[in-house]
């Protein structure tokens, strides 16, 4: 007879160290080397010690020649710092052959067959063990977290391609691992190197507490990176390299809006639409002169002009884009432009402010024709396509054009990579895409068919693994992570340790907290303190499955679709079928 519960130790946040090879010696010397040696110990908490976070969320690797220590397009969840050997920063893309970019991997059919098999009937059942932690097998040197992908001819590639020398001491990845987004470049080993890695959350820890860190970051960033930022643009992508350097000197950062934006979310909804525009930071009026123009480093701006009374959105802007170039070109070029829209921060923004003489005196000359042309069309493009513009909804007859952009703006929504759209119209009720999920995931669905409805699409609540995903912030042990290549949010079960702060942080109430239990059905219960044990769950794009999401494949009725709502055109040609 099983018992009426079972006992599971809690986990904690340092269960699995990052690294499990660091030791107290590897500490002692990592703090007697800047920027650790400078660093005031006393500002950390005896419950958060800077010796603790550098035992548990760092570890230290070795790399020969020719390793890559980090490739472009990978999703980063940690920040690294040379310490011994030399590293090279491509500052051009390199081939995805070069870099050994492997396929996602999926199961068999027959791993998916057993899967399906062996589905569980109880709810949220685990195994009291943790399974085995390790590092994603890419298996060409190496093994274990010594595997590595290497360059088969590194003279070539340095012959071929423009790089920058890293020497001991210089930190890299910190802004993609802080921002939760891709890297920006490829990293290799030029000669054997040894390097500190840092994951994110230990990272943000000793950046709170100590400001010359994060002083020292922001000065390796304009030495290293900026560069690299500002010539993935296309207004820089042919600027001569001497003149890249004046503009690159010339940039300033600045930031707009709040990193805790989501725990006003909720407050905010009920809001009228112009309310909610007078609570977002202004970046610029509509028609203020341009001083600068703008770059979006990270984030989602809006642009909105007059209308009537109020404002009505016209596009809004993620990272990569520019504001302000297509005043400077072409037939609307002035002595002083002015901004012909207003533009906001939605959330929290990160900017580049180039200055105004800076592009005209030193760029704009440089520009093609065929540049030009390009330019002038990208502005366009970014503007909401008419077909979502002219998305058309039937009152007393007579129709009117929806205000869409400003719901997805308002929403959020916009911030989902692979949001849940429902066409209400088509869809019938019969639940095929839940049982679908809930037999992907032991009898457990992973979402809930609700949600916001705009017109007759519903946007379910379903984890959309946003551009930004905040749920990801305050996570203690980075239990919930981005696959590095898939762009996935996945949870970790083993480290998951149940806070809660996902689910509190996450806008779209798209995490849930579970009581788990054992594998005859019985609660799970804390050993310590008695009481039921939590984990976070959430979709997970159906990653170990076969065929893509389980509920769109289940859909008969071409009612459902996973979709990226910041590609406006992707989301017309869906809802305008």
């Amino acid at each position: 007879m099983p018992t009426a519960e079972a006992t599971f130790a809690r986990p904690n946040r340092w269960d699995v160290p990052f690294g499990e090879r660091m030791t107290n010696r590897d500490v002692e010397r990592l703090l007697g080397v800047e920027p650790f040696r400078s660093i005031d110990r006393a500002r950390f908490p005896a419950t958060l010690p800077l010796e603790g976070i550098l035992l548990n969320d760092a570890r230290i690797v070795e790399f020969d020649p020719g390793d890559l220590v980090v490739r472009e397009g990978d999703y980063g969840n940690s920040a690294f710092m040379l310490l011994h050997g030399t590293l090279r920063v491509a500052l051009e893309s390199l081939s995805p052959d070069a870099t050994g970019h492997p396929d996602q991997a999926k199961p068999s059919w027959f791993a998916a067959l057993m899967q399906a098999c062996s589905s569980q009937q109880l709810p949220e059942v685990r195994r009291p063990h943790r399974a085995e932690v390790r590092d994603q097998e890419v298996g060409v040197r190496g093994a274990g977290a010594q595997t590595h992908v290497f360059l088969q001819d590194v003279p070539r590639v340095l012959d071929e391609t423009r790089t920058a020398q890293l020497f001991p001491g210089e930190f890299f990845g910190e802004l993609a691992a802080l921002s939760r987004s891709p890297r920006t470049a490829t990293v290799f080993a030029e000669t054997k190197a040894v390097v500190l890695e840092l994951r994110w959350q230990g990272l943000r820890d000793i950046m709170r507490r100590a400001p010359a860190l994060k002083e020292h970051i922001d000065r390796l960033y304009r030495t290293n990176s900026l560069r690299v930022h500002l010539r993935e643009t296309p207004l820089l992508a042919d600027l001569p390299a001497d003149q890249l350097e004046l503009v690159a000197a010339a940039t300033k950062f600045a930031s707009h809006g709040s990193f805790d934006w989501n725990t006003d979310f909720a407050s905010v909804e009920s809001l009228s639409p112009l309310e909610r525009l007078a609570r977002e930071p202004v970046i610029a009026e509509e028609g203020s002169n341009i001083s600068n123009v703008l770059l979006v480093r990270s984030g989602f701006v809006r642009l909105s002009e007059r209308f009537g009374a109020g404002h009505r959105t016209v596009a809004y802007l993620g990272k990569g884009q520019m504001i302000g170039v297509a005043e400077l070109i072409g037939d609307v070029a002035t002595v002083q432009p002015t901004h012909p829209f207003a533009i906001r921060a939605v959330g929290h923004v990160d900017l580049l402010e180039i200055p105004l003489e800076m592009v005209r005196d030193t760029v704009i000359p440089t520009l093609s024709p065929d540049r030009i042309k390009q330019l002038v069309e990208t502005t366009q493009r970014a503007r909401p396509p008419r077909q979502v513009d002219q998305l058309l909804v039937s009152h007393n007859d007579v129709a009117a054009p929806t205000p869409l952009v400003d719901f997805l703006v308002d929403q959020r929504l916009v911030n989902g990579a692979q949001a849940m759209v429902i066409d209400l119209d088509r869809c019938t009720r019969c639940d095929d895409c839940v049982r679908a999920c809930a037999t992907m995931h032991d009898g457990n669905p992973r979402f809930v068919r609700e949600g916001p409805t705009f017109d007759r699409f519903q946007f379910a609540g379903a984890c959309m693994h946003c551009t930004d995903p905040v749920c990801m912030i305050g996570c203690p042990t980075g239990a919930i992570h981005r696959d590095t290549q898939s762009g996935v949010v996945r949870i970790s079960d083993d480290t998951c340790v149940g806070c809660s702060t996902c689910a509190n942080s996450c806008p779209y109430n798209s995490i849930r907290m579970v009581e788990i239990r054992d594998l005859f059905g019985q609660p799970a219960i804390d050993t310590e303190k008695g009481l039921p044990i939590l984990k976070a769950t959430k979709c997970d794009l159906c990653a170990d499955g076969l065929g893509g999401p389980a509920c769109v494949r289940a859909c008969s009725h071409d009612a459902l679709v996973r979709i990226d709502l910041a590609d406006l055109d992707q989301a017309a040609a869906w809802m305008n079928r």
